[in-house]
């Protein structure tokens, strides 16, 4: 399967500068909630005092420092694939032979998703498990997900493309001549694509939840039912899922007043501090 070989490339760990981390409690701290009336049993989606919990959370209770700590506990690897940003995430096997697998995220997750199966997956002998089925854990992240950064010079990416820099990140720049490939979500279409155009090269594929290849295609790619009436021979739990789904999102839009409410506070405030320059009075205004 795999030969023991030195890892081509040497850890990164995930530090975030502590200017980031106040910048970002700075700008919970000027979160402006809209009117939010008659909205107390969620008829309209998340209460403001709900979020407003949340908000305090995130602002004063929520310790990056420790959750970082966590995180370092394993390799963290940075390299360019194709001309693309690539970070990623590696546990490695402890056991004969393991197998590499490659783990995708779905949206809006990150590769932390996947936090809970790494050390059995890697490690199955501290679990019970027989070391003879331990995996190289990879773990990457989707292109412009959280880390490495923004993504520029990527253009029109989609699951395809995703799954092509996959290939090449395994094959080419960490050197295994063959894999396997697990994901959920967006990331189970792209381990799909996996299995689809790279068949040869895989041991198998394992995806978390089934999405045909052209499930973003089409005028109303984000329906789940396709822009199609649901059918009788459905199960009634999955015509319900569906039904609720969709029923979320054309009836409970307060999720998104708070975006907006937040976004024009922050425009405001913008153009206040660059009237109060043009004027000579020089004030400092995040947001």
């Amino acid at each position: 399967m795999t030969d023991p070989r030195p890892f081509p490339l040497e850890p990164v760990p995930i530090h975030v500068p502590d200017a980031v981390l106040d910048d970002l409690r700075a700008r919970l701290a000027l979160t402006r909630p809209p009117l939010d009336e008659g909205n107390e049993d969620w008829s309209y989606g998340v209460p403001a005092s709900y979020l407003g919990d949340l908000v305090a959370y995130w602002r004063d209770g929520y310790d990056w420092r420790r959750a970082e700590a966590a995180l370092n506990a394993y390799d963290h690897h940075r390299v360019e694939v194709d001309g693309v940003p690539v970070h990623f995430l590696r546990r490695a096997g402890r056991g004969p032979r393991p197998v590499p697998l490659i783990l995708t995220h779905g949206w809006p997750w990150t590769f932390w998703h996947w936090a809970k199966v790494i050390d059995p997956l890697a490690d199955p002998a501290a679990y019970g498990g027989d070391p003879a089925d331990a995996f190289d854990v990879i773990v990457p992240s989707l292109p412009g997900f959280g880390f490495p950064g923004p993504l520029t010079g990527f253009p029109d990416v989609n699951f395809w493309k995703v799954s092509d820099l996959w290939h090449t990140l395994m094959t080419e720049t960490l050197g295994y001549a063959k894999y396997a490939a697990g994901g959920c979500d967006i990331g189970g279409v792209v381990t799909s694509q996996l299995g689809h155009k790279y068949a040869d090269e895989l041991y198998g594929i394992h995806i978390g939840s089934g999405l045909p290849l052209d499930f973003f295609s089409g005028p109303r790619a984000w329906d789940f039912a396709r822009n199609r009436p649901l059918t009788d021979d459905q199960p009634a739990d999955v015509r319900a899922r569906v039904a609720e789904l969709d029923r979320r999102s054309a009836t409970k839009p307060r999720w998104q007043t708070y975006s907006w409410s937040s976004i024009a506070c922050t425009s405001s405030r913008s153009y206040a501090t660059r009237s109060r320059a043009r004027v000579g009075v020089v004030r400092s205004v995040r947001g």
